[in-house]
């Protein structure tokens, strides 16, 4: 499964007309932990497509959405479900820990 970009434009009808929880990572190409943890996030949206879609939103190109939730720090990884975000991690991390936790919220 290809992660797909998110953007102003399409955030609103993806994460609202969901039918599985979605994973958003909030990225920039100039972020070194950004860069670190993309292959996981790659990965996990393979492992764990049954559970959940993943998209990657670049908050250069996407600064309202950024701001809209609050992103501080990238990379942020917000779980939406329901249209709702009900879960946020920040900064780069191991796999298998990226993985316990999504699963504990799923």
């Amino acid at each position: 499964m290809a992660v797909n970009e998110l953007t102003a434009q399409n955030f609103d009808s993806v994460i609202n007309g969901a039918t599985k929880p979605v994973l958003v990572d909030f990225w920039a190409s100039w972020c070194g932990p950004c860069r670190l943890l993309s292959p996981i996030v790659d990965e996990l949206a393979e492992e764990m497509s049954s559970q959940m879609d993943v998209y990657k939103c670049n908050v250069e190109e996407s600064q309202d959405l950024a701001v809209r939730f609050q992103v501080m720090s990238i990379p942020t990884l917000i779980l939406f479900k329901g249209g709702k975000p009900v879960h946020t991690m920040v900064g780069a991390v191991p796999k298998a820990k990226l993985a316990q936790e999504l699963q504990s919220v799923l």
